[in-house]
């Protein structure tokens, strides 16, 4: 194990924050977990409270913040369309501000910074799979580009204040993630099929359901994610973080419905605008910089996920009878 480090995890009550968190601390590292809980949710991190190496910070990055850290993780930013697009001059501002704040503190502190980013900024990609080195199809006007552009300036950002200041960055594009922490209104497509076919409710399937997705299961990801922050200070990224092995959404939704045994019939709708058609990663450099390739298959990580929502429906439902 690694000396024990202060570690600031910003969005750490969020969905991949709170496993994140979790992992920091099981390795013996005290952990700040900053959120303002606007997706985020203290029963994520229920199981931390108590904990010695475990600090709680209510707080927004778009304003400074001053602790005293060894690395920071900077998560904060809604990640869901359904979430981003509620306000999404504030989503840019999460992203913007919050890495000019973070980055700022990373300089003060001379600490290494990780940036998620995330496969959005290859917009609808006509390269597939995607390596770093495409630069993207993003539409600056589309209902998306809150979250792709936001995430791209915060690239940008981190590597000016690499090459400016010589602050120590990391960068990893995350693709879609998976698993128990997820909330149930969260608005993408594994989450929406797994609470539909509990409730037996349509699975909606935007599309003819041909469109494709790489999904990678919350654990491979947090441990692809730690491993590129404990990397030599010469590797900088961006890495593709994500699961290569490719399925359409009406694969998706029939895996769920077996797996649940739900009565729920399938409901076509319109394919939102610049929804991408084709999302998976090239990680030939995380195999050969990060030694990391995904363990978890679908069928394995839906399992874990299907649970993990069983167990959060029934407790809403008896909040709700009460």
């Amino acid at each position: 194990m690694s000396s024990q480090k202060k570690i600031l995890v910003t969005g750490g009550a969020g969905f991949l924050g709170s496993h994140l968190s979790s992992r920091l601390v099981d390795e013996g590292h005290d952990v700040l977990c900053l959120d303002n809980y606007f997706t985020g949710s203290k029963q994520n991190i229920e199981n931390l409270l108590a904990h010695p190496n475990f600090e709680l910070m209510r707080h927004d990055v778009t304003f400074p913040l001053y602790v005293e850290v060894d690395e920071i993780y900077n998560l904060a930013c809604p990640a869901s369309p359904v979430h981003y697009q509620f306000d999404p001059v504030q989503t840019t501002k999460t992203s913007v501000h919050g890495a000019i704040n973070m980055l700022g503190l990373a300089k003060r502190l001379k600490a290494k910074i990780l940036q998620a980013s995330t496969s959005e900024v290859y917009g609808d990609p006509d390269v597939h799979p995607q390596p770093e080195e495409y630069m993207g199809r993003v539409n600056i006007f589309g209902p998306r580009a809150c979250y792709d552009e936001g995430k791209r300036c915060a690239e940008t950002l981190f590597y000016d204040y690499h090459h400016q200041h010589n602050v120590k960055i990391k960068i990893v594009r995350i693709f879609n993630t998976y698993g128990p922490n997820m909330r149930p209104d969260d608005g993408r497509v594994v989450s929406n099929f797994i609470v539909q076919a509990l409730q037996n409710k349509p699975v909606s399937i935007f599309g003819e359901g041909t469109q494709t997705r790489s999904f990678c299961y919350v654990d491979d990801l947090i441990d692809g994610m730690t491993r590129m922050m404990n990397t030599a200070d010469e590797i900088t990224g961006p890495i593709n973080i994500g699961n290569p092995n490719e399925f359409t959404v009406l694969e998706l939704a029939n895996l769920v419905l077996e797996l649940t045994g739900s009565r729920s019939k399938l409901e076509f709708h319109p394919l939102p605008q610049n929804d991408p058609l084709q999302r998976c990663p090239d990680i030939s450099k995380a195999k050969a910089l990060l030694e990391w390739k995904p363990d978890t298959q679908l069928r394995e990580g839906l399992t874990k996920t299907i649970a993990y929502f069983e167990r959060l429906l029934s407790t809403d439902e008896m909040r709700t009878t009460k």
